[in-house]
């Protein structure tokens, strides 16, 4: 018997936002929604510096769940926009702790999909005893492998068509390295050149995401402030290792989270974020659950995707009300 697909929540707005000051220079925006008693809940964005959107506050049931949102460091209303100084996976991780600290939550599910992935796995390695479970998608591991797919040559072969506008972007002589390339461009005082990179980079990743290319996504990938963002942190975090001490760190630390509850979704044909990555990290740690969505790419928004990531939070719940 095939079982009904779910779909989102209905659209719910935030009961509190704000802005929290984690340093001389940043301020993060952050918003909950739901139940300020229920179950709580931290929803970890994509990127780095994607940002919310509305959609987000939907994954989870808002009569069960006291959902925390928030944009990371130069993303979204957070700000310096676009900033990258004091902007590293450790500070990412030290927001999340103020933000829990502030609302006065012991512990917490961490929600995260593709660059949400990478932070909800560093967070509960480094912090196993504040979380109740980990519910991830799109696994993205930060390795050299899974970057060189993406930005230099792999993705290029099934996307030949959107890839070119991403090649394009970057001289001849200078493309035996497009991280680097990119990366001096998306640093540079030339605001022109800043903006035509991040376009370049950022619409190459909002084509790519999905099983069947979605221009709407393309056009908000495309946006100024948006692409700003996204390309410069991204690019920021690649070219340090996100800032991890070791290339396959994640894999390395796992061991500390193997006792918390924990779903994988993954599509099956993620072109961004490959399954390769989601299987090796499943192979270290068999405990977490692996759903392989047979029908979708990478995005958050694919109908059996949504469908897996709302029903592992509706099974998380029903845990634990009886608990």
């Amino acid at each position: 018997m095939m079982q009904r697909m779910k779909t989102l929540y209905p659209e719910t707005v935030p009961f509190d936002t704000g802005m929290q000051k984690v340093s001389d220079l940043h301020t993060i925006y952050y918003e909950r929604c739901g139940n300020p008693d229920g179950i709580p809940v931290v929803f970890l964005h994509g990127g780095p510096g994607g940002g919310l959107i509305p959609m987000y506050r939907q994954f989870f049931d808002p009569k069960a769940y006291h959902i925390i949102l928030f944009d990371q460091r130069g993303s979204g209303k957070s700000t310096p926009h676009a900033e990258l100084s004091e902007n590293t996976t450790w500070d990412l991780i030290n927001d999340i702790e103020t933000l829990r600290e502030k609302f006065g939550i012991e512990k917490w599910f961490v929600f995260g999909g593709s660059w949400g992935s990478t932070l909800s796995l560093a967070y509960g390695e480094t912090h196993p005893d504040r979380c109740l479970g980990l519910i991830l998608r799109g696994i993205f591991l930060t390795r050299r492998q899974e970057l060189e797919w993406f930005y230099q040559y792999g993705a290029s072969e099934i996307f030949p068509d959107f890839w070119e506008s991403y090649r394009d972007e970057i001289p001849a002589d200078e493309r035996g390295d497009f991280m680097t390339a990119y990366y001096k461009r998306l640093t540079s005082d030339d605001v022109k050149v800043r903006l035509s990179a991040a376009r370049a980079w950022s619409v190459w990743e909002g084509s790519t995401s999905k099983l069947f290319p979605d221009k709407s996504l393309m056009e908000h990938f495309g946006e100024e402030a948006e692409a700003l963002a996204l390309a410069r942190i991204e690019c920021h975090y690649f070219m340090n290792n996100s800032f991890f001490p070791t290339e396959n760190y994640l894999i390395e630390n796992v061991y500390k989270i193997r006792h918390l509850p924990t779903v994988i979704v993954q599509g099956r044909y993620d072109v961004v974020c490959p399954m390769t990555s989601a299987w090796e990290l499943h192979k270290a740690f068999p405990e977490a659950k692996l759903i392989v969505v047979p029908d979708a790419g990478h995005s958050i928004s694919e109908k059996g995707i949504t469908s897996a990531l709302v029903d592992a939070m509706d099974k998380f719940k029903s845990v634990n009300r009886e608990k």
